[in-house]
């Protein structure tokens, strides 16, 4: 699948995790914002009507959040939008106002979509435009092709490559795989992660529990326990056409159970053991579950199959209900 970083979120370079750094005499901001413009036409569904339509969004980068889509308000169908009383305070773009979307007397959504209307002076791209709280609308399209989970990030991408390395996954004494043909998913911002095939599992070992997520990128996701080891390894039964080499492969959780990989140097002849940990500056220490443990971006499916959104933007706190955040729900 190619696309091309997540900026602002995981470890990416605008993230509050981020693993890198900048090459500059002076560190920059912690909290550094980004805008651009999505070129793409964007259409938002709303009580059954088209109520936004625009080739001229902008995309809205903060740390620790996916991309946020604003639309100019001339984009934005008449009347749908009836603004409120409600205020709040972006730590960054000032005060922010909302309004409820209306797109008939059956269908109104409160607190639907917000606007920037004290922004600094070096914020002006924003002036006159609007964002939608994605779960109150009924779709985002791009063209007449659903986007789900949040607006699409150009600077995403995920890269799946087969490898030849043995590697042994562990829980206790018990080897639940073994396998010399695993593939490795890098995913902007993620650790890799090192897919098995079903035949190279003791799947004995595997009992399905009843959490699902569901990634923008990779399409619904299975899990699994091992033992006492909870939710230790996920699967995507049916991934998504771009990223269908993984689909109903397993992997695993390096910070639940062992996984080690062994490669043999074809110019020294030395076998190498290497950890599953991203970042060599934290090799063998705990992994920190609040970001490491996460197989992507992703949203808790209910019990009734709705989607829940498990982070949301810092100026979009709309009470809906969400789930938890960090290492709990894999975000």
């Amino acid at each position: 699948m190619e696309r091309a970083v997540g900026l602002s979120w995981q470890q990416g370079p605008l993230s509050t995790g981020a693993i890198g750094r900048f090459l500059v005499p002076e560190p920059p901001p912690k909290r550094l914002l980004y805008v651009e413009r999505l070129r793409r036409r964007m259409r938002v569904r709303f009580g059954g009507s088209w109520i936004a339509d625009s080739e001229h969004v902008l995309l809205l980068f903060e740390p620790g959040r996916y991309p946020v889509a604003y639309f100019p308000k001339a984009d934005v169908s008449s009347g749908v939008l009836e603004r409120t009383e409600h205020t709040t305070q972006h730590p960054d773009l000032g005060l922010t106002s909302w309004y409820s979307v209306r797109a008939d007397e059956q269908h109104i959504a409160p607190r639907g979509a917000w606007q920037h209307t004290g922004l600094p002076a070096h914020a002006s791209e924003l002036q006159a435009r609007v964002a939608f709280a994605w779960r109150a609308m009924d779709a985002f399209y791009e063209e007449d092709e659903r986007v789900l989970g949040h607006a699409a990030d150009p600077y995403h991408r995920i890269d799946i490559r087969q490898a030849s390395r043995n590697l042994v996954v562990r829980h206790g004494d018990r080897i639940i795989a073994d396998t010399k043909r695993p593939l490795v998913l890098y995913e902007s911002g993620f650790a890799p992660r090192w897919y098995v095939p079903r035949a190279d599992i003791d799947e004995a070992a595997l009992t399905p529990v009843k959490l699902q997520t569901f990634c923008p990128y990779k399409g619904l996701c299975s899990y699994y326990s091992i033992g006492d080891a909870r939710q230790a390894a996920w699967s995507y039964p049916n991934a998504y056409p771009e990223v269908g080499r993984i689909s109903d492969m397993v992997s695993f959780e390096p910070d639940i159970v062992s996984v080690r990989r062994r490669m043999v140097g074809r110019h020294y002849g030395r076998t190498h053991r290497q950890s599953t940990s991203a970042d060599p500056r934290t090799a063998g220490q705990p992994m920190d579950h609040s970001r490491a443990r996460a197989p992507c971006g992703a949203w808790q499916v209910g019990l009734c199959g709705s989607l829940h959104e498990a982070r949301w933007p810092a100026s979009a706190s709309v009470s809906l209900g969400s789930s938890n955040g960090g290492g709990g729900v894999y975000a």
